[in-house]
C-alpha cells in the first residue's frame, strides 16, 4: 500500500459514502454504496458496511488499495 492521503473534512463530520465520492475511489454516490456493502472498504482496520458512517478526524480509510487519513476541519 501506498503512503496515506490526507482528505480534509469541511464541517463537523463527512459520512463515508461521501467520502469515497469526494475523494474520487467512486465515480458515484451509488457506486460508493456498492463498495461498502460487498466489504471492500475498511475504517481503521475493521470493515464498514454503514454508508452513512460519519467520520470526524483521525481515522483512515482503505480502499482499493488506497489508505485515506481524516483530517478534522481547522
Amino acid at each position: 500500500m501506498s503512503q496515506e492521503e490526507i482528505f480534509r473534512i469541511r464541517g463537523e463530520y463527512i459520512t463515508l459514502d461521501a467520502l469515497l465520492k469526494a475523494a474520487g475511489v467512486a465515480d458515484s454516490g451509488g457506486q460508493a454504496k456498492e463498495m461498502i456493502l460487498a466489504g471492500e472498504v475498511t475504517v481503521d482496520g475493521a470493515v464498514e458496511e454503514r454508508r452513512g458512517r460519519k467520520l470526524r478526524g483521525g481515522e483512515v480509510v482503505v480502499v482499493d488499495g488506497r489508505a485515506i487519513r481524516i483530517e478534522p476541519s481547522a
